[in-house]
């Protein structure tokens, strides 16, 4: 199931890396589109959180699966 226009792995790096990237996937992406995020660092579901509420683009979805994080952004 992938309903995401644009895949972006960034497991094994941790903060600040994960939003770093992940801001600069959505920077070169159409409005509308997902950015689906894979992440191991365990703050990232709270810095994902921070990031789209201080930059507008909406979190769909945010889940934990055997110490993954995935996370669904749609591009503001």
């Amino acid at each position: 199931m992938n309903n995401s226009d644009v895949e972006l792995d960034v497991r094994q790096l941790a903060c600040p890396l994960p939003i770093l990237r992940a801001k600069k996937s959505l920077s070169a992406m159409s409005s509308g589109q997902v950015l689906r995020v894979v992440a191991t660092d365990g703050g990232s579901p709270r810095d994902f959180v921070d990031f789209c509420s201080k930059t507008g683009n909406e979190l769909l979805s945010s889940t934990e699966e055997n110490g993954e994080f995935v996370f669904l952004i749609r591009r503001r």
